[in-house]
């Protein structure tokens, strides 16, 4: 395996452990929000599908196939672009109140622009 197929494991797996961290918390109503458990919003679960993601990126990243890893590439594209939404939601002010937002929010999209630049720089068998 390449090195940068293990970065890209490792990064994933790093998305895959943000998910269960806080993500922001509104300090004025009590609540800790993370990636699979928004309890008292309207944000939903975004963290289940990071984490289906990554699971997904980690398992093509073993394959070293071109078509496979065409495959990735859209999978870990999805990936990013999900954390930087996540990252957007989670971040804004809402009605006067601005939430406190944690630092696994950003390592998570840190880590999944590393695995798509992972996917990138991997090189697969024809």
């Amino acid at each position: 395996m390449s090195k940068t197929g293990i970065i890209g494991i490792i990064a994933s797996l790093t998305v895959i452990v943000c998910a269960f961290l806080p993500w922001a918390t509104i300090e004025s109503r009590h609540l800790i929000f993370t990636g699979v458990n928004t309890t008292g919003s309207n944000y939903g679960e975004p963290g289940k599908l990071s984490i289906v993601l990554a699971v997904v990126a980690i398992i093509i990243f073993f394959v070293k196939k071109r078509p496979v890893a065409r495959v990735n590439l859209f999978v870990a594209g999805f990936l990013l672009a999900w954390t930087f939404r996540n990252m957007v939601l989670f971040s804004r002010c809402e009605m006067g109140e601005c939430p406190q937002t944690g630092v696994a929010l950003y390592l998570s999209l840190a880590a999944a622009a590393i695995a798509f630049g992972c996917v990138l720089f991997t090189r697969t068998r024809p």
